[in-house]
């Protein structure tokens, strides 16, 4: 008896002092620390954040930052308040905004062709549906409808850079960029841009400190994905050879075509379940098979758009692929109709090849750009853990003793939206339009919402390191050292602004 109370006081005793699952060890309160986390945790310091943030201790600091609804965020949301496309849904954005430039378009079309000047007008029509959402280009010709189109992409990426420079809440919005790429739907490619405003606000957004499982469900119902990646078109192969999958086109814009010009044939469409796979969740090596991806897109079958809204997602059930499946070794029994997917993404999210996956993206946006194996190895086994838990994993990476070790300060190159927006900060610059800041990054090869592959922009030096891209930045830094960029004014800028933010030692963080 006396021996069972002996062991059972040293297992308390052993229990009682390892740290508890999860718990933040001590971090450094240096300056040197404080700088790299400003610069990693967020798009750069600005004037007094440093001292702001030791006086309110770095512990603090962070544990606020990871829990953003706690943050006064009164500043930007005022800023935002005159971009009146971004509570919009896609619905309206489809019937204000695309619908109407759309037809104006294929009017202007048929009117030049009945009048036989079809060369030049067909190029200027093309040059309007490509130049959609930007700014700068040449207006001639441009109607109000046509600008009126292009502002919604102009929203959503002025968004971004106000959001960028002027947040509190500067992790959510670091995370918000990085889930982004993780999930990347491309602005270029037809209907999708009349849901990228709703897909960032509802799928990317709410979720980037939330669930792993739950944003991958947003991103995969969403009719941005569903689109961008094909799966709109993925329709069972026996409802192939006697339907037609409903065409969201029919609303929103011109039915896709192959590359000479034919209507893609419809049937098992692998695009949107390869990505799932290879990108999303498990990882290029993550041990799927080819026949794993060719049933993850039977479940997915069915899954389209509504055709005459232009919005939202629907389940067509006579184009689902109801019989048995098999992914990952796993069986998925027939008639589950659209619980199918839910099944799918259950056993994706919480497949051990998934944390890890997820682990090592987040530790080389946050650590290095070759992030440690042993915390690597923590943030996936805290992933497990917590069932996804994102809040936990990043809090795991970012309290890290690798974090915060000397070698990984000023260890990572900043991506073209992190050198501009790290420039506006220092410098306390005001920005009373960020368009002008948006063709600034397409100069330098990063424009917002135009990253055609589906991994999105990379997190790693070699992706943002040529002698042009420097030069570009170059041209950016000198610009803005003599108040040289419209809409963007720096009060008192010192003489060699533009050396310091040219300087090597600047593109680092």
């Amino acid at each position: 008896m006396w021996t069972r109370s002996l062991a059972v006081l040293s297992l308390l005793v052993v229990i009682a002092g390892r740290p508890e699952a999860g718990a933040t060890p001590a971090l450094p309160s240096t300056d040197e620390a404080i700088a790299h986390a400003l610069n990693r945790l967020t798009f750069g310091p600005r004037p007094g954040d440093p001292a702001r943030v030791k006086a309110q201790g770095l512990q603090n600091w962070i544990d606020l930052q990871l829990s953003p609804a706690r943050i006064d965020d009164a500043v930007v949301t005022t800023k935002l308040a005159r971009l009146e496309t971004l509570t919009l849904d896609s619905q309206a954005i489809q019937r204000d905004y695309s619908g109407p430039a759309m037809m104006e378009r294929r009017q202007r079309k048929e009117e030049a062709g009945a009048s036989g000047a079809s060369g030049a007008s067909g190029a200027s029509g093309a040059n309007e549906e490509t130049m959609s959402g930007r700014t700068g280009g040449p207006r001639r010709n441009v109607s109000d409808v046509q600008l009126k189109d292009r502002q919604v992409i102009a929203d959503i990426e002025e968004a971004k850079l106000l959001r960028a420079v002027y947040s509190e809440r500067q992790l959510q919005e670091v995370l918000v960029d990085f889930w982004f790429n993780h999930f990347n739907v491309f602005a270029g490619k037809g209907a999708t841009r009349n849901y990228l405003t709703e897909y960032e606000r509802e799928a990317i957004r709410p979720y980037v400190l939330g669930n792993f499982r739950n944003m991958l469900e947003a991103t995969a119902k969403s009719p941005a994905m569903l689109f961008y990646l094909d799966n709109w078109q993925n329709v069972a192969e026996q409802s192939a050879q006697r339907r037609e999958a409903p065409s969201p086109t029919r609303a929103t814009g011109p039915s896709p075509t192959s590359a000479n010009g034919a209507r893609p044939t419809r049937g098992i469409n692998e695009n949107y379940a390869r990505e799932l796979m290879e990108l999303h969740t498990l990882g290029v090596d993550g041990g799927y098979t080819q026949a794993d991806v060719v049933n993850v897109a039977r479940t997915f079958t069915g899954w389209t758009i509504r055709p005459r809204e232009g919005s939202g997602t629907q389940f067509v059930s006579r184009l689902h692929d109801d019989e048995v499946k098999t992914v990952l070794g796993r069986t998925i029994k027939a008639g589950g109709g659209q619980n199918d997917v839910d099944q799918v993404l259950d056993i994706l999210a919480a497949h051990p090849s998934t944390a890890r996956h997820i682990a090592i993206k987040l530790a080389t946006r946050l650590v290095s750009d070759t992030p440690p194996s042993a915390l690597v190895d923590r943030a996936a086994a805290r992933f497990t853990a917590t069932r996804g838990d994102l809040r936990e994993v990043v809090r795991t990476i970012i309290t890290s003793p690798e974090f915060f070790a000397p070698e990984t300060y000023r260890a990572k190159i900043k991506t073209p939206l992190g050198f501009v927006a790290s420039a506006l900060r220092a410098t306390g610059a005001e920005v009373r339009s960020a368009l002008p800041l948006a063709r600034e990054l397409r100069e330098m090869g990063m424009p917002l919402y135009f990253c055609q592959p589906p991994t999105g922009y990379a997190d790693v030096a070699s992706a943002w390191i040529s002698a042009g891209a420097l030069v570009s930045r170059m041209n950016f830094a000198v610009a803005l050292g003599k108040n040289e960029i419209r809409g963007v004014r720096i009060a008192n800028p010192p003489a060699d602004l533009d050396q310091q933010i040219g300087s090597p030692g600047f593109q680092r963080q």
